[in-house]
């Protein structure tokens, strides 16, 4: 039997074939007029896909470099800053605050609970000094997604900013940095943006940029004061990853093609089919907001939550996502996120039934599937 491997994971998603063709075109020069073009095209592609009229800055990182760069160039020493902890990237921001020496007040959440911006805005009247609120759209290690817009308003309404993780969500659930008073978004190149991991993206609005012109942070590789000169000048800093540009315009074009609203639905349908089949299945969600990225399923009594996920990737060739520290084993994490159809959730279900039946677990055969066949017949697109 051939063995064909289904990615299925969070990140990196699977690549279109064009966008895998763009990389095996000639390398160019970064210091030219050509490269200029593709670069400030790829820059304009990602202004759409962020949904403001500011510059999007590329750095040559993961999405995490994107993290760095807005605590670094956002905050000095001592400053004092909102988290809002609810898995392991939003408990990113901390450890990154605490590297800077910035002052941060945890704001530490089960994994998968939500966090209403009433609760935000009697923290931000309670501690007037707060400079940044650092939030995360797409919680990926719960499946939780969060009120952005309601975090804006909120926010807003304060001298502080508003900084948001949008790494797995931006491009596949709704977050439009003007319109929702965002100051800052990350994202990254490999979730919904659909290429290979190595660039992270960096919007700012106007008011984020008078906390960058004061900020005392130790920076060198990611002053974002420098990637706004070079910019000027149709270029950056340092040496961009020029391949990876090469392939986002490429993706960026494929996405504009689509247009963000049918993308967003897209998403969304995914996500309410995959749900339903785990459901259908009798097993429970994690996340109180489960969002259109990815599904984290608890792991049912009696079933050892390691090994499911082994199981589905070593014997299927299903690679979903397990759970991570400190949850490892309590459950799995479905994506339908990026280049992925309609038959990629049918595929995934039918790894986690036969996954399920394998370790035990007493399973009516298609019982997911048919329940996700409901949504996507009703909906394809």
């Amino acid at each position: 039997m051939f063995k064909k491997s289904y990615l299925l994971s969070p990140g990196p998603t699977p690549i279109p074939a064009g966008v895998l063709a763009a990389a095996a075109e000639p390398i160019i020069h970064h210091r030219t007029a050509e490269f200029s073009k593709i670069f400030m095209e790829t820059t304009e592609g990602l202004k759409y896909v962020f949904g403001t009229k500011e510059d999007v800055y590329i750095l040559t990182s993961s999405g995490t470099g994107g993290m760095e760069a807005s605590v670094a160039n956002l905050c000095s020493p001592g400053d004092q800053v909102l988290t809002i902890n609810a898995g392991k990237f939003g408990e990113r921001w901390g450890h990154l605050c605490k590297a800077y020496g910035v002052v941060y007040k945890d704001i530490v959440l089960p994994w998968g609970q939500n966090y209403p911006k009433e609760s935000l805005e009697a923290e931000l009247k309670a501690n007037p000094a707060i400079k940044v609120v650092f939030a995360t759209l797409s919680e990926t290690s719960a499946g939780q997604i969060f009120d952005i817009q309601g975090f804006g308003e909120v926010v807003s309404k304060t001298p502080a900013i508003l900084v948001v993780d949008g790494i797995s969500g931006l491009g596949a659930t709704p977050c439009p940095m003007d319109e929702w008073n965002v100051d800052v978004i990350v994202a990254g190149s490999q979730k919904s943006l659909m290429i290979p991991p190595g660039l992270a993206y960096v919007a700012l609005s106007p008011k984020a940029w008078k906390l960058v012109e004061i900020s005392k942070c130790p920076k060198f590789y990611f002053d974002l004061k420098k990637a706004r000169q070079t910019l000027e000048k149709q270029t950056t800093p340092w040496t961009p990853g020029i391949t990876l540009i090469i392939q986002q315009r490429k993706a960026l074009e494929i996405i504009r093609e689509m247009g963000l609203e049918k993308l967003m639905t897209h998403h969304r349908l995914l996500a309410e089919a995959t749900r339903a089949g785990v459901q259908a299945l009798g097993l429970e969600l994690l996340a109180e907001i489960p969002g259109n990225i990815l599904t984290a399923v608890k792991t049912p009594a009696g079933i050892d939550g390691s090994k499911l996920v082994k199981i589905m990737q070593n014997k299927y060739l299903a690679y979903i996502a397990g759970a991570q520290d400190p949850e490892k084993g309590k459950f799995f994490r479905i994506a339908h996120l990026g280049y992925m159809g309609g038959f990629d959730v049918i595929t995934a279900l039918t790894a986690l039934e036969m996954t399920l039946a394998d370790l035990g677990y007493q399973v009516e055969p298609g019982v997911a599937v048919k329940a996700a066949e409901l949504i996507l017949r009703e909906n394809w697109i």
